[in-house]
C-alpha cells in the first residue's frame, strides 16, 4: 500500500504532536462548554467520543484519498464562546445542540456555495502568510515562555532538538518528544493519576430548536468558527502551497457537525496550527508525502474518540510545559517561512507587518478573534497605499 511506503517517522512524529498540541491545549475548554450545558459525565464523554471520530474521519479519509494534508479540528474559540453563552443564557443540552445543527447547515452552505473561498482566493498570498505567522507566533513564544516553570525541561529540549536539526534535521523534531518524555518521566512530572481506563459510548440528546439559542449560541458559534478558524486555516493551505479544494472540506466538516451533533459534535473546521505542523517540512521534506502525518493525526484522532477518558488521561498526563514547548519547536520552520513569504515583496511589506501585528496580539473583537481582525487591517491597509499610488500617478 501506497501509504505505508510514504510513511516515515518524522511524518509519524508530526501527526502524535499534532495531535498532542491540538487535544491537550484545549480539551479542558471543550469540557467547560458541555458543563455549561449541565452536562452529565456520560455526556462529556460522548462529546470526546463526537469530536474524536469527526476530526479522525475528516482528516484521514480526505488526506489518503487527495494524497495532500487535509487537517480538520474542534472549533476551540468556538467551545470558548459556548462556554460563556451558555452559563450567561441558562441553555439546555437539547437547545444547544439544536444551535449546533444550525450553525454546521450555515457552515455548509458557506461550502456549498464557495463564496468563503471566493473571499480568501482574493487575499494576496503575502496576507495570508503573515497571518499564518502570526497565528503561530504565539506558540513559538510560548516554548520559551514555558522555562519560567520548568527550566531543565525546556534547556534539555532547546539543545537536544538544536543537536538533532545539526545531526539528523529531519528527525529533530521526534527526537526532542523522545528525550522530553524521558525527562518528564525519570523527573516524576508525568501526572500518571489522570490516567483512567474505559471506552467512549455515544449518548443522544434530541435537538431543540429556540430563536434565542440560535441567536445567541449557533450565529456566533458560526461566525467564530469561520473567522478564526477557519480563515487561518486556508491560510495555512495557501502559505504551504497545497491545492485543496477548500470548499468542498468545509461543506465536508458542516455535514460530519450536522451528523455529530446530537452527540456534542458541535463545530469541526480547518485547522491552523496542527495543519501547520503536518503541513510543514519536518513532517517530510517530500511535499508529496506530508499527507500521511495528517492521516496518522487522524487515527489518532479516530482512537481518542474510541477510547475516550484513557486516551484523554494519557494526553493529559504529560507537562504542560512539555507541550508548549514541542509545539513551539515543531512550528519553527512554519513561523520562519511564513515571515519569509510575507515581506519577501516591499510593495506588501508593511500590509503583511500589520498584519502579523495585529493576528499577534490576540485582540478579540465583538467576541471575533484577531485572526480575522489581522486580516482586515492587512486588507486595509493594502488598500488605502495602492489608491495613493494610483490617485498620485
Amino acid at each position: 500500500m501506497r501509504f505505508f511506503r510514504d510513511l516515515s517517522p518524522s511524518a509519524f512524529a508530526a501527526g502524535f504532536v499534532a495531535v498532542l498540541v491540538g487535544f491537550t491545549s484545549s480539551v479542558a475548554l471543550v469540557f467547560q462548554a458541555a458543563q455549561a450545558f449541565g452536562a452529565t459525565p456520560e455526556q462529556i464523554t460522548s462529546w470526546v467520543w463526537a469530536l474524536g471520530l469527526g476530526m479522525g474521519l475528516c482528516s484521514l479519509l480526505p488526506s489518503l484519498i487527495l494524497r495532500m494534508p487535509v487537517m480538520v479540528a474542534w472549533s476551540t474559540p468556538g467551545a470558548a464562546v459556548l462556554a460563556t453563552a451558555g452559563l450567561a443564557g441558562g441553555f439546555s443540552m437539547a437547545q444547544a445542540v439544536g444551535a449546533f445543527i444550525v450553525s454546521a447547515l450555515l457552515i455548509t452552505v458557506a461550502g456549498a456555495t464557495r463564496w468563503f473561498e471566493r473571499i480568501m482566493n482574493r487575499i494576496p498570498v503575502e496576507i495570508a502568510s503573515a497571518l499564518l505567522a502570526g497565528v503561530l507566533a504565539n506558540f513559538g513564544m510560548q516554548a520559551f515562555a514555558a522555562a519560567q516553570t520548568a527550566l531543565p525541561l525546556v534547556l534539555v529540549m532547546l539543545v537536544t532538538y538544536l543537536l538533532a536539526s545539526r545531526l539528523v534535521p529531519r528527525y529533530a523534531v521526534i527526537a526532542t518528544l523522545l528525550v522530553s518524555i524521558a525527562w518528564a518521566g525519570l523527573s516524576g512530572q508525568m501526572q500518571w493519576s489522570a490516567v483512567q481506563a474505559g471506552l467512549a459510548w455515544p449518548v443522544f440528546t434530541k435537538p431543540e430548536f429556540s430563536s434565542s439559542a440560535i441567536i445567541s449560541l449557533a450565529l456566533p458559534l458560526f461566525i467564530v468558527t469561520m473567522a478564526s478558524q477557519n480563515l487561518p486555516g486556508v491560510a495555512v493551505i495557501r502559505a504551504t502551497g497545497y491545492d485543496i479544494p477548500v470548499s468542498r472540506v468545509i461543506s465536508m466538516t458542516g455535514i460530519a457537525t450536522l451528523l455529530l451533533a446530537p452527540f456534542g459534535g458541535y463545530a469541526l473546521n480547518l485547522s491552523a496550527i496542527t495543519a501547520a505542523i503536518c503541513m510543514g517540512p519536518q513532517a517530510h521534506e517530500d511535499k508529496s508525502r506530508r499527507y500521511t502525518a495528517a492521516a496518522v493525526c487522524g487515527v489518532f484522532y479516530i482512537v481518542i474518540g474510541i477510547f475516550g477518558a484513557l486516551v484523554t488521561g494519557l494526553l493529559t498526563a504529560f507537562p504542560k510545559e512539555l507541550v508548549m514547548c514541542i509545539a513551539g519547536l515543531a512550528l519553527l520552520g512554519s513561523i520562519g517561512n511564513g515571515l519569509a513569504v510575507a515581506f519577501k515583496q516591499e510593495q506588501y511589506r508593511e500590509a503583511a507587518l500589520i498584519t502579523f501585528l495585529v493576528t499577534l496580539s490576540g485582540v478579540v473583537i465583538a467576541g471575533v478573534g484577531s485572526a480575522f481582525w489581522g486580516v482586515v487591517a492587512g486588507s486595509l491597509a493594502l488598500l488605502v497605499q495602492h489608491y495613493g499610488r494610483l490617485r498620485t500617478g
